[in-house]
């Protein structure tokens, strides 16, 4: 009898091909967080590690626009991918995925990329997982992957929100501490909002609280997430408690603040006066000349300072996150002219093919005119 040929093997999502996603899911998680859920338009398998995050390049009101986004959902299952967003007032790219997005739309993006994960070891492992807000994210789909998988890590999750109201993911974590499973989750809450009867911790996350949660941190693999203040105070926490840093890990740009912040920045940078020279050309300073074509600002870049900490200096506004090359944020056009450009991942062949450069990673090695 004549065999079935085996299926053909499903490929691995590869946006150098094929860059567009379907959004499959949308589903409330709190009163201004929703997670998307997404899968390849055609048949294919994400591959990444839990922590790293994607890019989406969304069109909002007729401009492109490029936004990081930490992966929430499992690396160990490839079928599907999600990211959980915060609603951020004035965030013009969060605000817009909550009130347009739904099942059935179409996005593109980029990745998956970033180096906030525990990598690939199996042997059990003891973490200690901080995280404030949506920075929640990564660390929920290290926690996913280790419970899909079985690995036998012994973890202690520490989540701060403002209310319990605002806990991101709380049942799923609470479900998650059954018998026979090596995690213990603390929700730790700045108000008890309208849930009179919270039984979690209330203030802000400290030291001595710490102890009390996970008595042997100091032996635990340190994992933290969320708002930059909230890392600052744990860094400045555990540093001054005798913690080995080496064993600290922490994301190092928030992408969900970031529109926030942009838009914040958007009437101060545009109202910004430019060093011009008294002839109105390119500012009296040393370097290339650089010239926005869209805003009409032009401004001096040394050519050994990247374009956008040079547009920065001379107080104009570029879109930035992680500055190194890595999340796309700040991809645009390059018109005329030539770089340098160091990247660790954030721009694909094909649109530096384009013309495409990352303002924060191109140093210039010519008079440049950009789209910007």
């Amino acid at each position: 009898m004549q065999q079935d040929a085996a299926p053909p093997p499903v490929r691995d999502w590869d946006p150098e091909i094929d860059d567009t996603l379907v959004c499959r899911a949308v589903r409330d998680e709190t009163h201004d967080v929703k997670t998307f859920v997404f899968a390849p338009r055609h048949p294919c398998q994400f591959r990444f590690k839990p922590g790293q995050f994607i890019t989406l390049e969304l069109s909002i009101g007729g401009e492109t626009v490029h936004r990081s986004y930490t992966i929430s959902s499992s690396a160990a299952r490839p079928n599907r991918l999600s990211i959980t967003v915060k609603r951020v007032p004035g965030g013009p790219v969060s605000n817009w995925l909550h009130d347009t997005l739904k099942p059935g739309d179409t996005i593109r993006a980029v990745g998956p990329l970033g180096e906030f994960t525990p990598g690939d070891s199996v042997a059990p492992r003891k973490f200690l997982f901080l995280s404030g807000g949506s920075g929640i994210t990564p660390l929920m789909s290290m926690t996913r992957t280790f419970d899909d998988l079985g690995d036998d890590h012994d973890i202690v999750f520490v989540h701060a929100a403002r209310t319990p109201a605002d806990i991101v993911f709380r049942r799923e974590l609470d479900a998650l501490t059954g018998p026979g499973r090596r995690l213990r989750v603390a929700h730790v809450c700045e108000g008890i909002g309208t849930e009179a009867h919270w039984a979690g911790f209330t203030g802000r996350l400290s030291l001595p609280m710490l102890g009390l949660i996970a008595p042997d941190f100091m032996e635990r693999e340190v994992y933290v997430c969320g708002p930059g203040p909230f890392m600052k105070a744990v860094r400045s926490f555990l540093e001054g408690g005798g913690f080995d840093m080496g064993r600290y890990h922490q994301e190092s740009f928030n992408f969900e603040e970031l529109a926030a912040e942009l838009a914040a920045q958007d009437t101060s940078a545009q109202a910004a006066p430019v060093q011009a020279a008294p002839d109105g050309g390119m500012p009296a300073t040393a370097g290339f000349r650089i010239e926005f074509t869209k805003t009409g600002k032009v401004f001096a870049c040394p050519p050994d300072m990247a374009v956008a900490d040079a547009a920065s200096a001379a107080e104009i506004r570029v879109p930035t996150s992680c500055s190194r090359g890595l999340c796309g944020t700040c991809k645009t056009k390059l018109i005329s002219g030539t770089v340098e450009m160091n990247h660790t991942g954030g721009i694909r062949k094909r649109e530096i093919d384009q013309g495409l450069i990352l303002l924060c990673c191109s140093r210039p090695t010519s008079d440049l005119v950009i789209e910007r």
